[in-house]
């Protein structure tokens, strides 16, 4: 059997729907399995060795380029990737317009959510077969489920997200215990305030823990600095690709951040992690994991430093 998934976007979206390549390799362990994923997401699918090859699209890049020569050549060849290989199965797990056109280009027998539970509508029109699954439930949930009910197999599994961190040297990280404080999200009404962050710093660095700060374009590096300097020892982490960040977590005692892709790649690495949240609901999207993992926080809700603190408590001590 031969199986491509779609799932292009974003990192949170793209972790998320780790658990069907291990629930898929459990049930049929001789299938081979691609994924199809936006070129920036890309290092995340190759984490899982059930996943035999990975074909990046780059629709967020083509849309601001649609009157360059190069763009409908990239998109042409994308086009013929896909369709030179035979799929038996091809499953669109993310249920918006751009990613059943990109399933229904795959030869195979399209699946996807019904209308009626799709994220937008008009893609279940584009699929051979749909599938209701209760839009309430968590992300990963409902990836799980709608791959057992394409497949026709339990949903009992457990939770196995099926990656390792790479081993990648990081020469300039020296400190032994460190945590991930993950400072920077897609939207500024999802940061937890700068001071917050600092008093959050400074206590872990008097309980053994130094903290690191990634940051991935020049307003988050900014932040990262500010948030660092009046933490004694914390470190501005260099640009970092996504293997590099998942070895960077991997490697951490404790991950912290907001509502963004890195804090489920923390949670998905079994790294013990605390998600805070300030407009969105957590139980929809918030971590969800098999090992030690705290979503703070909601909707007009703002997590103090008491309670991230507390949270941690339990891995701190260890």
């Amino acid at each position: 059997m031969h199986i491509l998934l779609v799932k292009t976007s974003s990192l949170g979206d793209v972790v998320h729907n780790l658990p069907v390549v291990s629930d898929l390799r459990r049930v049929f362990p001789e299938a081979r399995i691609d994924w199809c994923v936006e070129e920036a997401f890309s290092d995340i699918p190759h984490l899982h060795p059930a996943v035999a090859e990975v074909i990046p699209v780059a629709v967020r890049r083509w849309r601001k380029s649609l009157g360059c020569r190069q763009t409908w050549q990239e998109m042409r060849a994308f086009r013929q990737r896909l369709r030179q290989t035979a799929y038996d199965f091809v499953l669109d797990t993310q249920g918006l317009l751009k990613s059943a056109l990109i399933t229904w280009q795959a030869p195979g027998k399209h699946l996807g959510y019904a209308s009626e539970v799709a994220r937008e509508p008009l893609a279940a029109r584009f699929y051979d077969r749909t599938f209701v699954i209760p839009p309430n439930a968590h992300a990963v949930e409902r990836n799980r489920w709608l791959a057992a009910a394409a497949f026709d197999y339990p949903v009992d599994f457990p939770l196995d997200y099926g990656i390792t961190a790479p081993e990648i040297e990081l020469p300039w990280l020296t400190a032994e215990r460190h945590a991930v404080l993950l400072t920077a999200t897609s939207r500024d009404d999802k940061l937890w305030p700068e001071e917050n962050w600092i008093a959050l710093g400074q206590d872990l660095v008097n309980r053994g823990l130094t903290p690191v700060l990634p940051s991935g374009n020049a307003t988050e590096r900014a932040r990262a600095e500010r948030i660092a300097a009046p933490i004694p020892g914390a470190v501005v982490a260099p640009r970092l690709t996504l293997r590099e960040l998942a070895a960077l977590l991997g490697r951490a005692t404790l991950a912290i951040g907001v509502d963004t892709g890195l804090a489920h790649l923390a949670t998905a690495l079994g790294v013990p992690t605390i998600a805070l949240y300030l407009t969105t609901d957590p139980a929809l999207t918030g971590v969800l994991g098999s090992g030690y993992f705290r979503n703070l926080g909601g909707i007009g809700q703002t997590p103090s430093v008491a309670e991230v603190l507390n949270a941690a408590e339990p891995i701190i001590r260890q």
